[in-house]
């Protein structure tokens, strides 16, 4: 199969395979992108007067004298696509999600598997550290379900840690998420996630890469997937990550696109909270409830929300809840400091850990997020 420069799906894929695009040239080539057909078609005396880089002019030339590799891309591609619920949108597409096609650097072309008009519905990012700890997991996992139950698309990148947890807590509320990959679609990283994304698609959510389907994982393909991650999102909300987070990445994008950014605090103690504090400290929105970021982004909510929401939770009432927070401590320290026999308190726990209240972690007990 040779390369059908004249067919706008083949012209598209085209460009995304061109060497050298990085965000600077991307933005030049968008001016000039009322048409990719035609582009494809200029000589090179007409590309050097557009000013385009080198390489760009290059690889356009490339591209007309039947490149090989661009030409295995795209045959490649294009096989992928006759898949069924496999799709391709491209930046001219009426289907192109909307608030992403608004950022300064949008993606020439998304490949989605599952369902493709969810792109279009409001979202929220969610994002955070790929080695949370059981408080972080919950309250990644809790914070989803609500806002899926709130009529939010949830949006996340499928990395360990937060990110599966985030999809895992739509999933619980029979909701539609979406997954940024930043590998190709036909390449399930990481792999421990392939029954996550099977589930995400049989619940009617969606697969999304800017990638060719066989693309393997590199770190600089990452960065460029949290960019589609919140710009397909009113806002991003970092739930727990150390200061060197690839999450925080995903927030700085989120600023420089004029979208919301939210920040959970956490524990003075813990290394995967600072990540947060420092976006607190440069002004994200401080979350302690679901509500707190449904009223930034002016959505009401639902009129019933599950008993796991954080939004409405009945008081507990046991005698050790009031010893108990949010840092862990162990049952010898809450026999001590509430003068119960430690046959009892471990009981109470136990109880409390039935009811969902309370979590067991490595370090002792604390309450779980949404008590």
């Amino acid at each position: 199969m040779s390369i059908d420069l004249s067919d706008r799906r083949q012209a598209w894929l085209a460009l995304s395979l061109l060497d050298g695009v990085g965000p600077s040239a991307r933005r030049q080539l968008l001016s000039l992108l009322d048409d990719p057909t035609r582009l494809l078609h200029t000589d090179l005396l007409s590309l050097t007067a557009l000013g385009l880089p080198a390489r760009v002019q290059h690889g356009i030339l490339q591209c007309q004298q039947g490149d090989e590799r661009i030409q295995l891309g795209i045959e490649q591609s294009l096989a992928w696509l006759q898949q069924p619920d496999c799709h391709l949108l491209t930046l001219d597409s009426p289907d192109y999600p909307p608030l992403l096609r608004q950022i300064s650097d949008p993606p020439f072309i998304l490949f989605v598997q599952g369902n493709p008009a969810l792109l279009a519905d409001p979202q929220i990012a969610m994002v955070g550290t790929r080695n949370p700890g059981p408080y972080g997991a919950s309250t990644a996992r809790a914070f989803a379900r609500s806002f899926t139950e709130s009529g939010l698309t949830v949006t996340s990148g499928m990395a360990l840690g937060i990110d599966g947890a985030c999809h895992q807590g739509a999933l619980d509320a029979n909701g539609q998420t979406i997954a940024v990959w930043g590998t190709g679609l036909a390449n399930c990283y990481p792999r421990r996630h392939r029954r996550l994304a099977d589930s995400i698609l049989a619940c009617g959510g969606a697969l999304v890469s800017e990638q060719l389907p066989h693309t393997s994982p590199h770190a600089g393909l990452f960065p460029l997937r949290n960019r589609i991650i919140s710009g397909l999102s009113l806002g991003t909300l970092v739930v727990e990550a150390s200061l060197n987070s690839g999450s925080l990445i995903t927030a700085r994008l989120a600023m420089e696109q004029n979208r919301e950014v939210f920040a959970m605090p956490g524990s003075i103690h813990n290394p995967q909270a600072r990540g947060c504090h420092r976006l607190l400290r440069d002004g994200a929105n401080l979350v302690e409830t679901v509500q707190d970021v449904l009223q930034v982004l002016q959505l009401p909510l639902q009129a019933a929300l599950s008993e796991t929401s954080t939004a409405s939770v009945e008081p507990v009432r046991h005698p050790l809840w009031r010893w108990l927070g949010h840092d862990p401590v162990t049952a010898d320290w809450l026999a001590e400091h509430s003068d119960l026999p430690i046959h009892q308190v471990l009981q109470g726990l136990m109880q409390l850990e039935l009811d969902g209240h309370v979590l067991h972690t490595p370090q002792g007990y604390c309450r779980a997020s949404a008590s």
